[in-house]
């Protein structure tokens, strides 16, 4: 019997209905990671120092952290669906500003409000579309629904987007690639928006009854009313800091200090993410095999923690040997994909809230953009590249540290079709070895 694209679909664990998404997801997240590998020297060829250029790139992630949390907040209150609208109209409003104002005025104030407001746009979209997985997605195939997300998500930024602003700088500048980029980003925003049918997006996700303001402030007092979820959040945010801290520190290190060319740099880069891709997949599935909590602390955690060291300090070792280089990069790369299954894991810890879950955790992954650049703005002086990969390997260790200590009332192991069907018989809540998880009286996370 021959197999319905349906099928094939829930065989590789996308949901069929949101299979639309995924690919617009993929196209999108490339037009916006065009950028990603050399806008950072771009802005100091113009003449803003890199401290400056590093500033510029934590406003961006601080107004994307704020989107971030609005894209899960938002979605409870009005659909996904709405909210991928709203951040498919402020990108296009916000990138035309950018470069019709911001950069050809050369001027700093208007770089960081230009580039600042363009931090408001993605998340809404990419972000809204997690929400509406995670809403839509069979509890049994949540990891790899998740794990098809993220691995859309880093081939576009900035896989895709790395080696397609290699293709056309060439030809027509780093200026015209930025108007390039978009088309790009046009056309994977209404890829899903026109074409998905599931119902579920377009309408709100909160319960029945529940005040706007309510689902606005119960989306952040969740940080504290559910400890497990507040620190879900904190582990989101140090997985991605060391991420974003090396696209504004990496580029020039490896050209200027490392001895690489641009050229390679940018292949560099697009290797390190493709792998992620392919390794996004597989911690996906593993983590609905093994469990999600085990796969992010031990492969994401520990495993970036190693990684990131190895990534400065093989280069500086060996110099422009860029086989080796490419090697360390594709390590970091698919040992970030160890922390794909935490987005399923917070469903889990938030059940019956599963968009403030999914806000919160939003919000993490949205500070992980500015937290990056910050911490290369206030230490690259001070420490050196060196110091800042130290740090960046800290926050490894300590999300490692976070998950161990979480604990939901699912199981950390695969789950079985039987448990994810409509009809749900009383199940005794399962122990780690202190008594039931998840029990009013269990102390701790």
């Amino acid at each position: 019997m021959t197999n319905t694209p349906s099928s094939v679909f829930t065989r590789l664990g996308i949901p069929p209905a949101l299979s639309w998404g995924y690919l617009g997801l993929l196209v999108f997240m490339t037009g916006v990671g065009i950028e990603a590998g050399y806008l950072s020297p771009y802005l100091e060829s113009l003449g803003i120092p890199a401290s400056g250029v590093a500033m510029v790139f934590t406003v961006y992630g601080v107004t994307g952290a704020v989107a971030a949390w609005f894209a899960g907040a938002l979605s409870d209150l009005w659909g996904p669906r709405r909210v991928m609208w709203l951040g498919l109209a402020a990108f296009a409003v916000t990138h035309v500003f950018f470069l019709t104002v911001a950069i050809p005025s050369k001027a700093y104030p208007l770089l960081l409000l230009g580039y600042g407001l363009r931090g408001l746009a993605f998340p809404l979209f990419a972000y809204a579309f997690l929400v509406w997985i995670a809403a839509v997605a069979p509890q049994r195939q949540m990891g790899s629904a998740m794990g098809w997300f993220w691995s859309a998500f880093s081939a576009g930024l900035p896989t895709l987007g790395s080696l397609t602003a290699g293709l056309l700088i060439p030809h027509i500048g780093e200026l015209g690639t930025l108007w390039a980029a978009l088309g790009v980003v046009v056309a994977g925003g209404l890829l899903p928006l026109l074409l998905i049918r599931e119902r579920t997006g377009s309408a709100r996700l909160a319960p029945a009854g529940e005040s706007p303001l309510a689902g606005l402030v119960g989306s952040l007092t969740i940080l504290g009313r559910d400890r497990r979820v507040g620190a879900g959040a904190a582990v989101r945010m140090l997985n991605t800091a060391s991420q974003f801290g090396f696209l504004v520190m990496l580029p020039t290190w490896f050209v200027k200090e490392i001895g690489l060319s641009n050229g390679q740099w940018l292949q560099l880069l697009a290797l390190m993410f493709a792998t992620n891709i392919v390794t996004n997949l597989l911690f996906g599935m593993v983590g609905d095999k093994v469990g999600w909590r085990t796969t992010v602390a031990w492969f994401g955690g520990v495993g970036c923690t190693l990684s990131t060291l190895v990534l400065y300090y093989v280069p500086s070792a060996v110099g422009p040997q860029y086989a080796l280089c490419v090697l360390v990069a594709v390590l970091y790369g698919a040992t970030l994909s160890g922390y794909v299954p935490l987005s399923a894991l917070m469903t889990a810890i938030a059940p019956t809230h599963k968009g403030q879950a999914m806000a919160a955790l939003n919000l993490g992954a949205g500070a992980s953009t500015f937290v990056g650049p910050l911490v290369v703005s206030l230490f690259r002086g001070p420490l050196g590249v060196g110091g800042v990969v130290w740090i960046f390997a800290g926050f490894h260790a300590v999300s490692a540290l976070l998950t161990l200590a979480l604990r939901t009332t699912a199981p950390d192991a695969p789950v079985t079709p039987a448990a994810d069907s409509a009809v749900r018989l009383p199940q005794p809540l399962p122990t780690d070895g202190r008594g039931p998880v998840g029990a009013p009286a269990t102390k701790g996370l």
